[in-house]
């Protein structure tokens, strides 16, 4: 099976995945690259999902805002 982007992933995708990658860490029965390697991606999984937060609590203000002249506007891919 092929392993999605983080940036592709639906928020509780990435943070099911995440959660596997913590308990297989916690085990202790990964080699040292691979618990470099699941960190990594643990990394990548919290950014994203730290990204998507970011952007729901955007659209939430505006949302919440309720000024009548103020448009969405646009998220960013970027990661600050």
């Amino acid at each position: 099976m092929a392993v999605k982007k983080p940036e592709n992933m639906s928020f509780e995708e990435a943070v099911t995945e995440l959660e596997t990658i913590v308990q297989e860490m916690e085990r202790g029965e990964l080699t040292l690259d691979q618990s470099l390697k699941q960190f990594e991606r643990g990394v990548k999984l919290a950014q994203a999902s730290n990204q998507k937060l970011q952007q729901a609590e955007q659209k939430v203000s505006i949302l919440l805002a309720n000024d009548e002249t103020a448009a969405p506007s646009e998220f960013s891919d970027q990661v600050e």
